[in-house]
C-alpha cells in the first residue's frame, strides 16, 4: 500500500505554483511529469491502451532516473479541475496496475482540496514492481512497567545505536503505523529489524519509513515488535496487544533500579496464561552495581517459579539452552541495558535463532486491530494473519456488522512495515486497504474472511476458564470485559453450577453485551474486572 499524505489548501494559488513547479520539473528532466484529469477502468484498460499507457509510465520513469510523477484531478494543461473522492480511488486503482505493469509501483500519493470540493493529487512512482519478503518473520511482544524502557531497548534493539541515558532511542519506534497520529502512550507501537548471512539488519534512520521497508525487503528473517503500554490504565491496551496480534514471543522488561511492580505481575500474568513463549530483559543495569541486578534476577526468578515456570539467566547457562527449552516452561533471563549495549548481542542471538511458531494453514482469517482513512483510497484495516494468505485483488467478507451481516470488499492492495506487497501470509502484521466499504463501518474485532466462507458469529459461547485473581466468589451476571483477538467486549458470565471461586477452574455461558462476534472454539481469551483477571478457552458456541 502506499503512503499517504492529505494536505488542505485554503488558497488555489498555492496549487497553482505547486503544479507550475511539477511543469518545470517535467520540462527540465525530460518529461517524468504526467497530466491526467482522471483515469477510468472502462477507458484506460480497454484492448491494447493498457500496454500502450504501460509504456508511456514506462519512459516517465526511464526520463526521471527512476522516478515519475503523475498528477491526477487537472487539465491536460495543469490547471486546477478537481475530482470526486470516488473518481480520484479508482484512477489511483488504474494508475497502480499501469505501474505495476510497468514494472514500476507507486510509492507515494499527497491529495489537495480543491475549492469546488474536488481533489488534486499528486502520486510518485519508482522503478521497481512489488518485491518478496522473508518468509522467516517472528513477532515479539514486549510488555513491563511504564519507564522500565521497553521502547528504548527496542529502538537500540532496531538501530544498533546506544541510548543517551534520556530514554531518546523510544522515539525510533514506528509509534502509529501508516501515519495515523494519536496518543504515544495510549496505544500500541511497533519496530523492525532482521538478520541476512552477514547479521543484524538494522534501521538507519527510523524516521524515514523507507528505511523500515528496506529491513522488510532486505533481511532473510523479519522481526517485528509489537510495543504495548506500560501505564496501568491502559493495562486493556496490553492485554489486546498480547492477546490479538498472533505472538511467536513476549519480551518482559524489568528494570535494575525498580525491580519487579504490580504492573510487572500483571503483564507476567498475561503472558503466561497465554502460553506464550517469553524471555524476561533486566534493563538499565548501567545505573545499578552488579549486587543490585543480581538481586533484582533472584526477585523475577522467585516471581517464574511462583507461577510454576522455570528461570534460565542466560549469564550462566548460555544462549543454546534458552533457544533449545523456551516454551517448555522455561523463561531465559537477560541483563541488559540500551546505554552500555550489555546484552544487545544475546537478545540478537536469540531473535535470529529462535524457531518461528508454526505457520497457520487454512482459510484466510485476519481480526481487525486498527482502522483509518486514505484519502484517494478509502478504508483500510490492519491487523496480524491469524491464518491462510491473502492476495492483493482477492475478494473478501468483513464483518460481523452490529446485526450480524458481513460485507463483500475487494483487497485493493496490501503493505506490511511499509513495503507494498502483493500477497501476505499467516503471522504478517500487515495493513489492508479495502473496497466495498467505508471506514466508518470497520470497528476493532471485526473479521476478514474468504468471500466464500459461511461466517457464523455468535453472541453466547462455553467456555472453560480459570480465575486468577478474584477478592469473592464469582456468580451467575458477572460482568467483566473479553479480550478475544482483538475483541474488547463486556460480557456476562453464566457459571455452571452457578459459582467460580478464585484459584477454581469451571465451565461458564459467556455472552457478548453489545454485538455478535466470529469465533471458534479452542480460542483462548483473558477476562479482566479492576484488577480481577482470569483465563478461559473456547469450548463451544451457543447460539
Amino acid at each position: 500500500m502506499f503512503k499517504f499524505h492529505s494536505v488542505q489548501a485554503p488558497h488555489m494559488a498555492g496549487d497553482r505554483a505547486l503544479l507550475r513547479r511539477a511543469i518545470s520539473r517535467g520540462e527540465q528532466e525530460g518529461g517524468s511529469v504526467e497530466f491526467k484529469e482522471r483515469l477510468t477502468r472502462e477507458v484506460h484498460l480497454a484492448d491494447g491502451r493498457l500496454e500502450s499507457l504501460a509504456a508511456q509510465l514506462r519512459h516517465r520513469v526511464l526520463s526521471g532516473e527512476g522516478e515519475a510523477m503523475y498528477v491526477v484531478g487537472v487539465t491536460d494543461e495543469g490547471g486546477i479541475a478537481g475530482i470526486t473522492q470516488a473518481a480520484f480511488s479508482e484512477s489511483m486503482d488504474v494508475l497502480s496496475l499501469l505501474a505495476e505493469e510497468a514494472g514500476a509501483h507507486i510509492d507515494t500519493v499527497q491529495t489537495w482540496g480543491t475549492d469546488n470540493g474536488g481533489l488534486v493529487g499528486v502520486a510518485t512512482i519508482r522503478d521497481g514492481g512489488t518485491l518478496e519478503i522473508a518468509d522467516d518473520h517472528i513477532i515479539v511482544g514486549t510488555a513491563g512497567h511504564v519507564d522500565h524502557g521497553k521502547s528504548t531497548l527496542v529502538g537500540s534493539l532496531v538501530t544498533g545505536r546506544p541510548d543517551d541515558g534520556e530514554g531518546g532511542m523510544r522515539s525510533y519506534l514506528d509509534v502509529q503505523p501508516h501515519e495515523v497520529e494519536r496518543g504515544l502512550s495510549a496505544d500500541l507501537s511497533y519496530g523492525v529489524y532482521g538478520f541476512d548471512d552477514d547479521g543484524p539488519v538494522r534501521v538507519d534512520n527510523p524516521d524515514r519509513k523507507s528505511d523500515r521497508a528496506g529491513v522488510v525487503e532486505a533481511a532473510d528473517r523479519v522481526v517485528s515488535f509489537v510495543d504495548t503500554v506500560g501505564h496501568e490504565p491502559w493495562l486493556s491496551t496490553t492485554i489486546r496487544g498480547l492477546v490479538g496480534q498472533k505472538l511467536d514471543y513476549g519480551l518482559l522488561t524489568v528494570a535494575a533500579d525498580d525491580g519487579p511492580t504490580q504492573t510487572t505481575r500483571e503483564h507476567l500474568g498475561v503472558l503466561l496464561a497465554t502460553d506464550l513463549p517469553t524471555v524476561v530483559a533486566i534493563t538499565k543495569a548501567d545505573l545499578v552495581d552488579g549486587d543490585a541486578v543480581a538481586d533484582v534476577e533472584r526477585d523475577v526468578e522467585g516471581l517464574l517459579r511462583k507461577a510454576g515456570r522455570s528461570p534460565l539467566p542466560v549469564s550462566r547457562h548460555g544462549v543454546d539452552p534458552a533457544i533449545e527449552e523456551i516454551g517448555d516452561g522455561v523463561v531465559p533471563i537477560v541483563r541488559t541495558s540500551a546505554v552500555s549495549m550489555e546484552g544487545m548481542e544475546v537478545l540478537d542471538e536469540l531473535f535470529e535463532r529462535l524457531p518461528k511458531t508454526a505457520a497457520a494453514g487454512g482459510e484466510f482469517r485476519m481480526y481487525i486491530d486498527r482502522t483509518y482513512k486514505v484519502t484517494g483510497v478509502g478504508a483500510v484495516a490492519s491487523g496480524t494473519i491469524k491464518s491462510g494468505t491473502v492476495e492483493a485483488g482477492d475478494e473478501l467478507l468483513v464483518g460481523p456488522l452490529h446485526d450480524g451481516s458481513f460485507r463483500q470488499v475487494e483487497v485493493r492492495s496490501i503493505e506490511m512495515h511499509y513495503h507494498r506487497v502483493d500477497r501476505a501470509e499467516a503471522g504478517r502484521i500487515v495493513g489492508i486497504a479495502l473496497k466495498g466499504i467505508q471506514e466508518r463501518e470497520l470497528e476493532r474485532g471485526m473479521v476478514l474472511v474468504p468471500a466464500a466462507a459461511e461466517p457464523q458469529p455468535t453472541r453466547t459461547f462455553e467456555a472453560e476458564v480459570m480465575v486468577l485473581n478474584h477478592p469473592t466468589r464469582i456468580h451467575s451476571g458477572y460482568e467483566p470485559v473479553v479480550h478475544l483477538e482483538t475483541v474488547s467486549e463486556a460480557a456476562r458470565f453464566d457459571p455452571h453450577g452457578g459459582q467460580l471461586l478464585p484459584g477454581d477452574t469451571g465451565t461458564t455461558d459467556v455472552t457478548f453485551k453489545f454485538r455478535p462476534y466470529l469465533i471458534e472454539e479452542g480460542q483462548r481469551f483473558v477476562f479482566r474486572e479492576g484488577r480481577s483477571k482470569g483465563v478461559g478457552t473456547v469450548t463451544e458456541l451457543l447460539d
